[in-house]
């Protein structure tokens, strides 16, 4: 899976009979800026957008997120606080995995080669193009262990 440029996105898109819209390209630019381990809502995304002085309504950014992920240009997480989060679908080498404590949310992300192995390897099996692996750990951090035990 290559990273995508507004270039690439532009010519898939066309492919799938569809447009590189402005927006479109705007979410793009705004995960590819994003920092390590920095996932967002569609919600954040659509206040960090207004901060900035863009004018893209929440219900295009719902349907653009919906539209990359299928793509494979983003990974749609299912994180503890109960909405979807999204980051760029990273290739081998910064492909990785979450541990999310369900309690604080506090999310470590994690690289293990034999999950994606495992999965790419089944997916070419299959005759499958494979998108995204990615495993999710829901578990209680040491911390909110520590808040549980009796005193």
């Amino acid at each position: 899976m290559a990273l995508y440029t507004a270039t690439s996105l532009k010519s898939e898109l066309n492919d799938r009979g569809w447009r590189l819209t402005p927006q479109r390209e705007t979410i793009l630019q705004v995960f590819q800026n994003l920092p390590k381990a920095k996932h967002l809502s569609a919600e954040e995304l659509y206040h960090l957008l207004q901060g900035e002085g863009e004018n893209i309504s929440l219900s295009t950014i719902y349907r653009t997120l919906k539209l990359m992920a299928r793509m494979g240009i983003l990974r749609e997480l299912e994180l503890a606080e109960g909405h979807k989060h999204y980051e760029l679908n990273q290739p081998y080498p910064h492909h990785h995995h979450h541990l999310i404590c369900v309690r604080c949310n506090k999310t470590i992300e994690f690289k293990n080669d034999s999950i994606l192995k495992t999965g790419t390897k089944t997916a070419q099996k299959e005759g499958y193009h494979l998108l995204d692996c990615q495993l999710t750990i829901h578990a209680v951090c040491p911390a909110c262990q520590r808040a549980l035990l009796p005193i």
